[in-house]
């Protein structure tokens, strides 16, 4: 039976990625740095591991990693969350002396993560994208501002959610709020806002190593929160040959290995989907992938275990899933037109019950949210990470 390493145990994709394997008889071992995480509750996690935050603490997460893998054998380490995986990156060549690692090296990754190199690379390639000016001196923030289209938006170049982004309807906002940013995030980007309207997609890829395409999946978002722009929150499954090309164009131009995925946004003026970003990592909405029958994680496994696969790129269209705990109910409760959302939040028909991780056949991490949720009630630190996504 192999055994894998798993990090991040508190997300709810994590907890596919957890059921993924353990349903195929391979020993998960879940780790995360609190002993209170929703994959630690499923019944397909076979042992339990708390490590320092690789956040707070990335040194001393290192150390109980190769200290870790040097002491047991695993098959294969799955970083998931992005601190995780980009020191699993990092330090790959150190890692691999232990276990198998599906991660590109530290300047293929970092490269990705970095929005404002993913736009140079499609201007390069020609892929659409938004209007944008890149700054690297203050100095050129005052021409930046006179030349880019109003609204506009500053945005980190590294961020997750919508963290640090910021929109400004003039000249003086965006000089006014520029500096703010930068003190946070160094050097973010200019770039014209796309108005609402258009749809949004995400492309999952799974490249093996010579860079060739294995797994492909596209979903369309319906709902997010937050409202104005986040994690999906519902989201259904659609092909979008001409996304997929595209996509697949920018990995291989990276000479990708494992997984990503590239995020577009469809601007109502013109109808072009725009590139936004590329998540160099498992993503948040991965159940929507496993739910449609193409299970990234246990792919991942499959290909670095045997070397190859066979290319996992058909799946049925229409097939949606949601985050009801609580992202679709933050929503819901955010938005001023709940009532009216389409499909409705109470549409619990047959084809609205998938879930990224309430399930009864597992029913352990849906118990495991509400303890999660009671421990931090009155932790305002966390709530303040939760609703400024």
């Amino acid at each position: 039976m192999g055994r894998v390493l798993i990090t991040d145990a508190d997300g709810r994709n994590v907890v596919s990625a957890v059921r993924s394997l353990g349903k195929r008889g391979i020993r998960v071992v879940a780790a995360e740095d609190s002993y209170l995480a929703l994959s630690f509750f499923s019944k397909y996690c076979k042992e339990k591991l708390v490590y320092p935050s690789p956040k707070k603490s990335p040194q001393n997460w290192i150390d109980w990693l190769m200290d870790e893998l040097s002491h047991r054998t695993y098959d294969m380490i799955m970083p998931i969350g992005e601190y995780c995986t980009e020191f699993v990156s990092k330090y790959r060549d150190d890692i691999s002396k232990y276990t198998r690692v599906p991660v590109v090296e530290y300047q293929r990754w970092s490269k990705a993560r970095d929005k404002a190199e993913t736009l140079k690379l499609a201007i390069e390639l020609r892929i659409d994208h938004p209007e944008t000016r890149f700054i690297s001196d203050l100095a050129e923030v005052e021409s930046a501002a006179q030349n880019i289209p109003y609204p506009a938006v500053i945005k980190p170049r590294r961020s997750c959610g919508s963290r640090g982004i910021v929109y400004v309807k003039d000249k003086n906002e965006l000089i006014e709020n520029y500096a703010k940013i930068h003190q946070l995030y160094p050097f973010p980007m200019i770039q014209e806002f796309i108005p609402s309207g258009g749809e949004a997609y995400g492309i999952s890829l799974l490249f093996n190593r010579s860079s060739q395409l294995r797994a492909a999946f596209t979903h369309r978002r319906l709902r997010e929160f937050p409202v104005k722009g986040g994690p999906s929150t519902l989201r259904e499954s659609v092909h979008m040959p001409q996304l997929l090309d595209k996509s697949v164009k920018l990995l291989q131009h990276l000479n990708w290995y494992g997984v990503a995925m590239v995020e577009y946004k469809q601007d109502p003026r013109d109808g072009k989907c725009k590139l936004m970003e590329i998540n160099p990592r498992f993503w948040g909405s991965l159940p929507m992938a496993v739910v449609a029958g193409v299970d990234f994680p246990y792919l991942l496994y499959r290909l670095v275990m045997d070397g190859d696969i066979e290319p996992v790129l058909d799946y049925p269209e229409g097939i949606r899933c949601r985050w009801l705990l609580a992202g679709d109910v933050l929503h819901f409760l955010t938005n001023p037109n709940r009532f009216r959302l389409q499909p409705s939040f109470f549409d619990f028909s047959r084809n609205n019950r998938n879930d990224d991780f309430i399930s009864l056949e597992d029913i352990g991490p849906t118990f495991g949210f509400f303890m999660v949720v009671l421990a931090n009630l009155f932790n305002l630190e966390k709530w303040k990470h939760v609703f400024s996504r």
